[in-house]
């Protein structure tokens, strides 16, 4: 709980100093606080350049940022929230303390210079860093390790978002993978602690400001399913096109790395001058689309123009988070949309404003498919409560057609082109990539249901094993009984004990012969027993057992 605490706390200075340095960097590059809400605008201290400026900027900045990244840490390159998940799920947590000042930097210097990215990925991976090197320096477990990751990850989104909640949330869902008592416990304090260092900076105001919305027909909700659908579209295409323009980067570029980031902000610059509305975040952008300030052809060309942008930003070498464009993108979708419906609808379609919203978050939703943090997320940062339920609709479904769609997230999908799955071993890791069947042990006698305790903890001293697998009488499985879960049934009153084996047996998770071994493991040290049992994927039922000395084992066979 201490350690959560000084996590939060410097996940919440490193958030404030970051968007300083985004602030001031954006002042040096553009002479303005937010060039997008001012696009075309000349810089006031060279005006003779014109708008033309926006062709140096990011020349300028790729020139600072590119070698810093290239010679001191080239994992603080991209989005981030991809490194993070790879450090948690394969490498105990251990992220590189020189990650939290590049990331400052660079990502900083990436959104001054015009880089259309995002501030959530980078504040994720500084206070991650944070997390994992305070982890180091106490010697904690590598537990404890990987949730520090996580409350550094949870105390930079809610400082910098001014989203407790969804800090939270985000660090479950997204870092971490799981939800239990001590990981809400843990990223709660971090996500507090941080939020009252952000609120003491930036103020207690929501992200946006938005008028009441209501949903005054019942045919709006079918508006808004239709909407989470498209934008499950959107959200998985906005993330296979940004790695099939990092592709073709990768391709045209023949050059040193570290000068990859400034010839490519030409390119970059060349869309600033054609859409100025794209320098940085663009939150000035969004803000107008909500409150109905675009037409339709227009909040189209920004919806493609920001896909265009970031995934130049990305592919170029810049640093910068995707949650922000998909926001965006989310909001130019919404925002057409609703004007679309309110055209041939007037009289029931509704504000305009209600569509935006929600289609940031199913936007938000397909591309990453975290439906808790986006739902979550949306109601912090806008303060609107009055459309949840359509805003739940809509992600609810963005979610489950996004999983229909691909298997892979706009933040995993990146792991996935690099040969890492996160749910398998790490590479060159000598267990997890065989099967299970063939690392099983025979599967020990059953116990038919009907044994009675005092003859159950017989044979269950006897076998060697923890747990037995129990049959019912037609020779069904129904799940195992451990020798913990005996014991305890025989010391309580006689007349509340129950009297039969089967009224004791819980089937744990499933675990089948053909899975690898490394999808398993999870199962495995979360079994009571020494053991669980290994099912025919076809009929269900047990044809082995797996220990973890079985498991071990593996380590021999393949030596």
């Amino acid at each position: 709980m201490a350690l959560a605490v000084v996590v939060g706390a410097g996940a919440g200075a490193g958030s404030v100093v970051f968007r300083w340095c985004i602030k001031t960097f954006t002042r040096l590059f553009s002479g303005h606080a937010d060039y997008a809400a001012s696009p075309g605008a000349a810089h006031p201290h060279v005006p003779w350049l014109g708008p033309y400026f926006v062709l140096l900027a990011p020349v300028i900045g790729g020139l600072l940022y590119g070698p810093l990244v290239n010679r001191f840490a080239k994992e603080a390159r991209g989005h981030g929230v991809p490194e993070v998940m790879l450090a948690v799920a394969q490498r105990g947590g251990r992220i590189s303390p020189k990650v939290a000042v590049v990331k400052t930097l660079a990502s900083a210097l990436t959104i001054g210079s015009g880089g259309s990215v995002g501030r959530e990925g980078p504040i994720v991976q500084i206070g991650s860093a944070l997390g994992s090197t305070l982890g180091r320096m106490t010697k904690v477990t590598e537990g404890r390790m990987k949730l520090l990751v996580a409350c550094g990850a949870a105390g930079g989104i809610a400082a910098t978002f001014n989203a407790p909640l969804a800090g939270v949330f985000f660090a479950m869902e997204l870092i971490l993978g799981t939800f239990t008592a001590e990981a809400f416990g843990a990223t709660v304090l971090a996500s507090v602690t941080a939020s009252v260092i952000g609120r003491a900076a930036f103020g207690d105001t929501a992200f946006l400001n938005l008028p009441g919305f209501h949903v005054d027909h019942l045919a709006q909700y079918g508006l808004f399913a239709v909407l989470g659908l498209v934008a499950a579209v959107v959200g998985v295409g906005f993330a296979h096109f940004l790695y099939l323009v990092e592709d073709a980067c990768d391709w045209l570029w023949r050059g040193p790395e570290w000068l990859r980031p400034a010839v490519g902000g030409l390119a970059l610059g060349l869309v600033l001058l054609a859409l100025p509305e794209m320098y940085g975040v663009g939150y000035p952008v969004l803000q107008k689309a909500t409150a109905g300030g675009y037409a339709v052809g227009f909040l189209l060309l920004l919806l493609v123009g920001k896909m265009l942008a970031t995934s130049l930003t990305i592919g170029i070498g810049g640093s910068g988070g995707v949650f922000a464009p998909s926001l965006f993108v989310g909001a130019m979708l919404g925002s057409a949309y609703g004007i679309g419906v309110h055209h041939l609808l007037p009289a029931s379609a509704g504000a305009v404003g209600a569509y935006a919203l929600v289609g940031m978050g199913a936007v938000f939703a397909g591309a990453a498919r975290a439906p808790i943090t986006a739902v979550v997320i949306l109601f912090e940062l806008t303060g609107e409560y009055s459309i949840i339920l359509p805003l739940m609709l809509a992600i609810v479904l963005a979610t489950a057609t996004s999983q229909l769609l691909t298997n892979d997230t706009i933040y995993t999908l990146k792991l996935r082109r690099r040969g890492i799955d996160l749910e398998g071993p790490a590479q060159g890791a000598r267990i997890g990539g065989q099967s299970v069947g063939s690392v099983m042990e025979p599967l020990p006698s059953p116990l038919p249901a009907s044994t009675t305790l005092a003859d159950s903890a017989d044979l269950l001293s006897l076998s060697g094993h923890g747990a037995l697998p129990v049959i019912d009488d037609a020779g069904e499985y129904v799940g195992v009984v451990t020798a913990q879960a005996v014991a305890e049934a025989l010391a309580e009153e006689p007349e509340t004990a129950p009297v039969q084996v089967g009224e004791l047996a819980e089937p744990p998770d499933q675990v089948t012969a053909d899975q690898p071994l490394a999808q398993v493991l999870h199962t495995l040290l979360a079994a009571t027993g020494t053991g669980v049992p290994v099912l025919d994927s076809e009929r269900g039922k047990p044809v082995g057992w797996l220990s973890h000395q079985s498991a071990l084992r593996a380590v021999h066979a393949t030596a």
